[in-house]
């Protein structure tokens, strides 16, 4: 505990209870990989929750709030999750955020959960080029279009299985264009792991 956690305790940015950035219970409401069914996809996406509640706050605090110890809490359900995934190694390649938005943050947010995964290597080779817009409040088409054609390959990304790491999946749009731009240059994708789903979903589906 530093002297700055004396003057300013922690307060669990799920809940507000008093103590940690994350406490026991919100850390519940994230548990094993459950498929989801994502039509135009490709490799099967897996979800450690639904975005709502304890989990949805959790990921906005951190996405948006400036919560950054909350990424080593992150990367600890993400490096449980891939050994469900498949064999070792692992690698991690985080989705593209738009410039404007990771300067925002501070930086890239998802790019920062893959390297407390330390379990897994990370390969930052996406990126989304100039054009994109906000996709909040966009359907399912708009969020297609707004991305098409506009998701680059960077580099190479090292053997192993393979796993596109985000933080929500809502239509799959996002999804998609990472694995066809990926595929394109040679990579393949074998898994999609979403912090979070904005979709329906069934434990077993």
């Amino acid at each position: 505990m530093t002297a700055f956690d004396l003057l300013v305790p922690a307060t669990c940015s799920g809940c507000g209870r008093a103590g940690s950035q994350c406490c026991a219970t919100c850390f519940a409401s994230f548990g094993p990989p459950t498929r989801l069914q994502v039509p135009g996809v490709g490799p099967p996406v897996w979800t450690l929750a639904a975005y709502h509640g304890a989990a949805r706050e959790l990921v906005l605090a951190f996405k948006e709030r400036g919560a950054r110890p909350l990424a080593a809490w992150f990367g600890a359900l993400v490096a449980a999750a891939l050994v469900a995934l498949g064999p070792p190694p692992w690698t991690l390649i985080p989705a593209p955020s738009r410039r404007s938005a990771a300067r925002d943050r501070g930086g890239d947010h998802m790019l920062r959960i893959a390297r407390e995964a330390e379990i897994a290597a990370v390969a930052p080779v996406l990126r989304l080029a100039a054009g994109v817009a906000d996709s909040v409040g966009l359907g399912a088409g708009a969020r297609r279009r707004n991305l098409d054609g506009r998701v680059q390959v960077c580099g190479p990304a090292p053997p192993g299985t393979t796993v596109l790491l985000d933080d929500v999946v809502t239509t799959g749009a996002t999804a998609s264009a990472c694995v066809r731009a990926l595929r394109q240059a040679g990579v393949r994708t074998n898994a999609v792991l979403v912090l979070t789903s904005a979709r329906p979903h069934r434990p077993g589906q």
